[in-house]
């Protein structure tokens, strides 16, 4: 679950850098919660659904 939530927040932070240059602080925020998300799921690790 973590590991869709980091992807998800990654594609929109790609797709918010690519097409929203304006809002940089906001695209920032997106990337450091994919980044926290994906190390959660490392820490935790994958558990079986």
């Amino acid at each position: 679950m973590y590991l869709i939530i980091a992807l998800l927040l990654l594609i929109m932070w790609a797709g918010g850098f690519m097409m929203f240059h304006v809002a940089g602080s906001l695209i920032h925020l997106l990337l450091l919660l994919a980044v926290i998300s994906f190390v959660v799921h490392l820490v935790t690790g994958a558990r079986p659904a």
